[in-house]
């Protein structure tokens, strides 16, 4: 499935095994009592209470007595103890330990067979108390009222030390939460003890609040409170030393006035009726370290046949809401959605009917995110219980009683892109896949395999600049901080194609006003992401036109002979060549692709992101058995069309975003396109600008190539198409009279060029075997005068080996083949 769930803890594999043994020991002949005795039909009352910051799990169950027993399982050591047993039939709401696991609180109501757990029977107590447990000891009463208390205790981010103070937070059904300072000492050796158990200073940190949510990994409080019957959002972040600040405050364009009260991840509690889920409203908090804020919320069900949701981006200023059809009017949801925070993506998940993955890190387009409904094999492999996410990627279920760690399933990821037909999804996953940064030399791989098989599957966008733009951002993303503002994500800037099932309604929001002036770490990127939004409007993109300014005005320069500085023009080459070698070294076996064999100035002077190219070339290459020299067949093979039309997908793909190419690259295309296309194709290949012909390409051609006729007419064709000052040079390597004319026109355009006419004899010299034609023979005289003053200018462009008696062999062989004798 699309989302795999790796178990950290099983209550029946991590916790009952211990439990027997203890029960063993305890009823072995000679044990002494006191610990945790239990019934085998006891068990069923064993269930996790809460998840310490540290990942240290709390668990309790009823012993055949109905006591309560208390034990912790280390994540870190896999070893459980036993904390503390209350010997009384009470249901436990809330518990907490400390950091030193010195202290444990307990929030716990009576209970009665006739009696609901959610309801508080008349006159019946809460109790909220503070236990001595290092070793257990004394017991202090915090609370004793008629509604429902929750605990949780602050950790700090530091456990290098035993703290001195601890803070507890007590949330009340009353809408208030207060903040304990429980100060402790040390007596006799390692007992910790409460200093001043009569007097414990407390005050109040938030009040009048419907909503809140507790993020154990951040240490943050999240809650909403009604401010003339609109809803606020609000974020306190506690420090190490227990002081507190309000973060900001957010208005939210949700009803919470009816819904009543609601905590998120204050522990596990189970008061409420997992079975009826679907008929209250979801509503929780994702943050990541790259500061983005999203809050999730989806109201009350009140249609069978589609589901309704909305995601408030924050930190990126807008909101979408999602209304998703679930396939039939018939399909009743028994079950509440789910939402799972995955780093850079939002899971959205209703057993058996649909999963969404949403893009957070970037929700403009609705093609980066993906959208599985109906009867999707996905959605039906996915747990059918209620999932509850914690801090982090942590997901816990109740039900089970098992806590995972939730990750992106690449190896599904990666099958589910070779079979599915939407471009919208094909986009998705690429991007998904990318994002997981395990092992992104094997991902690349696999991607690579996919685009050669499927280059020309996708129409709504160009799949090989998709997956450049998408590989180079991910894989330089983790160390460009704030500057990814500045990267491309993607090769699309727009998307109007439907996705099939969804509708999507995108509208601005107000900004979080940050209560503080000074930021550090994940509030520091969220300010900077929000002062983004501010000041970014219209919002502003990629865009190439610099690039394609210096590239074209460093291809003019190349062809004009003019440089810039000579340091400049260094710096570059030298970059150039540190990326080249660098590109090598990572290249294991020895390349079948022959790139990197010659000095592609073009390319050169602006090197990037070459590694993606020569990786998808290597993987045709290898796949189809191409020999790394070509022309060897007389026809091209079925193998060699399919590289030729992927290169011409990757020139297309690299020229619109003024990317680089391998030096190499044109000259490998043009020979593949020599091979592969009739003459007139070919030549409007090269006429268009597809096919570029580079010196080596032509010099290969000249030398490799017979002088048939076909091949005759192919060389006649490109020399003509090559630059002046190349012609020159091909020319020299093709032994035919049709070169030889073109040289020796072009020796004659240099001569003539200041020629002034002198007074002549007209008498003429003629050497021995020289021909009887008057006016080839004047004219050929005047040359080799104009030559004998001129020596030195001629050798240094290139003229030494061309002289008058050249040209004059030249042009009688050229009257000869016109004359056809």
């Amino acid at each position: 499935m699309a989302l795999r769930l790796v178990s950290d803890f099983d209550l029946r594999k991590d916790v009952l095994p211990w439990l027997r043994s203890q029960r063993a020991a305890s009823a072995a002949p000679g044990a002494r009592g006191g610990g945790p005795g239990v019934l085998e039909n006891n068990y069923e009352s064993l269930r996790i209470l809460n998840v310490e910051r540290n990942e240290n799990i709390i668990y309790t169950y009823k012993d055949d007595k109905g006591n309560v027993f208390f034990g912790l399982y280390d994540c870190r050591t896999r070893q459980n103890e036993h904390l503390y047993t209350f010997e009384k039939d009470l249901h436990v709401v809330s518990c907490s330990v400390n950091s030193e696991r010195t202290l444990l609180a307990a929030s716990l109501v009576h209970f009665t067979k006739e009696g609901r757990k959610n309801e508080l029977q008349p006159g019946s107590k809460c109790l909220t108390l503070l236990v001595e447990i290092h070793p257990v000891n004394n017991v202090k009463v915090l609370k004793a009222v008629d509604s429902y208390i929750w605990v949780q205790f602050l950790y700090p981010h530091v456990e290098s030390r035993p703290l001195a103070e601890n803070h507890l937070l007590l949330i009340s059904e009353e809408k208030y939460i207060e903040k304990f300072h429980i100060q402790v000492i040390q007596e006799d050796g390692n007992r910790v003890v409460l200093k001043d158990s009569g007097h414990l200073p407390r005050e109040r940190v938030a009040e009048d609040f419907v909503w809140a949510q507790w993020d154990m990994s951040e240490q943050r409080l999240y809650y909403v409170d009604l401010k003339m019957s609109r809803s606020v959002l609000k974020c306190i972040q506690f420090s190490a030393d227990g002081k507190f600040n309000l973060m900001f405050e957010a208005p939210l364009d949700i009803t919470l006035s009816d819904s009543g009260f609601k905590l998120v991840n204050f522990g596990c509690d189970d008061l409420q009726d997992q079975k009826n889920l679907s008929k209250h409203l979801t509503l929780c908090v994702f943050t990541n370290h790259t500061g983005t804020l999203c809050v999730c919320y989806s109201p009350k069900f009140d249609s069978w046949g589609k589901i309704t949701y909305t995601v408030f981006y924050f930190h990126k200023g807008h909101s979408k809401t999602f209304t998703a059809a679930l396939g039939s009017v018939d399909s009743h949801v028994t079950k509440g959605l789910t939402f799972l925070n995955l780093d850079y993506y939002v899971a959205v998940y209703l057993p058996g009917h649909l999963f969404h993955l949403l893009n957070i890190q970037h929700p403009d387009l609705i093609c980066h995110s993906l959208f599985l409904t109906g009867n999707n094999e996905v959605v039906d492999m996915l747990p059918h219980s209620p999932l509850q996410s914690l801090s982090g990627s942590l997901v816990l279920d109740l039900c089970s009683g098992k806590l995972y760690r939730a990750v992106l399933n690449q190896s599904y990821l990666l099958q589910f892109l070779w079979n599915t037909q939407l471009d919208c999804e094909k986009m998705a996953v690429l991007h998904c896949v990318l994002s997981c940064g395990r092992d992104p030399q094997f991902l690349e791989a696999k991607l690579i395999q996919w685009i050669s098989e499927n280059v020309s599957a996708c129409h709504s966008f160009d799949l090989i600049q998709e997956f450049i733009i998408a590989s180079s951002y991910w894989s330089i993303y983790p160390e460009t901080s704030n500057m990814d503002k500045l990267l491309p994500y993607s090769s699309v800037f727009a998307w109007d194609t439907e996705i099939p099932g969804i509708t999507l309604v995108t509208e601005e929001i107000p900004l979080p006003f940050m209560k503080v002036h000074s930021f550090k770490g994940y509030w520091e990127k969220l300010n900077s992401n929000l002062e983004y939004v501010k000041y970014s409007k219209p919002r502003l993109l990629y865009d190439n036109s610099m690039v394609q300014k210096e590239w074209h005005s460093l291809i003019s320069e190349e062809k004009t002979g003019r440089r810039r500085s000579m340091v400049y023009m260094r710096n570059i080459r030298e970059n150039a060549m540190k990326v080249i070698s660098n590109l090598e070294a990572r290249n294991l076996e020895p390349r079948l692709t022959p790139l990197f064999q010659e000095e592609d100035n073009h390319q050169r002077l602006l090197m990037g992101l070459l590694d993606l190219i020569c990786q998808i070339l290597e993987t045709s290459w290898r796949k189809h058995h191409l020999h790394p020299q070509l022309l060897h067949c007389r026809r091209a093979s079925a193998a060699e069309f399919t590289v030729f039309h992927l290169m011409t997908r990757i020139l297309e793909a690299t020229r619109t975003l003024f990317l680089p190419l391998p030096p190499g690259f044109h000259t490998l295309h043009t020979m593949l396109g020599v091979h592969c296309l009739p003459l007139y194709n070919l030549l409007h290949y090269f006429d268009n600008g597809v096919l570029l012909l580079t010196e080596t390409a032509v010099t290969r051609l000249m030398k490799d190539l017979d002088n048939s006729e076909k091949n005759e007419k192919l060389k006649f064709s490109i020399i003509v198409r090559l630059p002046p000052l190349i012609g020159q040079k091909i020319c020299r390597l093709w032994d035919h009279p049709m070169s030889s004319n073109i040289i020796s026109r072009n020796h004659v355009r240099v001569l003539l060029l200041n020629y002034k006419k002198q007074p002549r004899s007209s008498m003429i010299d003629k050497s021995p075997g020289s021909v009887e034609f008057l006016p080839l023979n004047y004219f050929i005289e005047i040359l080799a005068d104009i030559e004998s003053s001129n020596r030195a200018l001629l050798a240094f462009e290139g003229h030494d080996n061309v002289d008058a008696k050249f040209v004059e062999e030249a042009a009688l062989k050229h009257t000869t083949m016109l004359l056809g004798s």
